[in-house]
């Protein structure tokens, strides 16, 4: 964690959770850092992580009055307490002696209500690796138009990164038809639906009745 308080989530960008790090503002009027919009906007029709709606990345620009704000705005480090701009706290926090480095780094949180409160030494469940090409940080809905826009002829056997980190999945399984797959299990975001601590075969259910609704 980059800041000591909880009033400056404004200036925290969503996908990583820390304060912002080159805010790029695009045309829905959200903020996120450079670096985390970068995988959104090599799909073919890129979608705001937050809102969904769809966007031309050549129309994202640099959100000056977010930088001039977090200039301004002063916060202490959670390790040695110095006091700074909101713009050099990220990146002094990551070379300070005095934070905690073993303290847990921030992770994805669901889009939606859920009964589970997982551990915090699960796998990573929000965002995905693209086993075919490599890209990083997509979530199912990403990662699912990813492979049909850019993998449509692809017909190799992978094995799907999203049932992998499941408790049920088995990461040395590959699928003979992974676009196929994609698109009848993963047309929603398991964070959001379901609850680990249930049963395989509800859980199952559930997957499948989300799946029909989200066409």
């Amino acid at each position: 964690m980059a800041s000591s308080s909880d009033s400056d989530e404004v200036y925290k960008c969503s996908i990583c959770l820390e304060l912002f790090q080159k805010p790029t503002r695009i045309p829905c009027n959200h903020v996120f850092c450079e670096e985390c919009l970068n995988p959104y906007i090599t799909v073919a029709s890129p979608s705001c992580p937050l809102c969904r709606i769809t966007f031309n990345p050549k129309k994202r620009c640099r959100a000056k009055d977010v930088e001039k704000q977090m200039s301004s705005k002063k916060d202490c480090c959670v390790g040695c307490k110095k006091k700074m701009a909101l713009s050099k706290l990220r990146q002094h926090t990551q070379s300070c002696s005095q934070v905690d480095s073993s303290q847990p780094k921030s992770e994805f949180k669901p889009a939606g209500p859920t009964s589970q409160k997982p551990p915090s030494n699960i796998p990573n469940r929000s965002t995905f690796q693209c086993p075919i090409c490599g890209a990083r940080n997509l979530d199912c809905d990403g990662l699912r138009r990813h492979c049909n826009t850019e993998h449509k002829m692809f017909a190799a056997p992978v094995v799907c990164p999203v049932c992998a980190s499941m408790p049920w999945g088995d990461p040395n399984y590959k699928s003979s038809n992974f676009l196929h797959h994609l698109n009848l299990r993963h047309r929603f975001e398991y964070d959001t639906f379901v609850d680990y601590h249930q049963e395989e075969d509800e859980i199952l259910k559930q997957v499948m009745a989300a799946s029909m609704e989200d066409v």
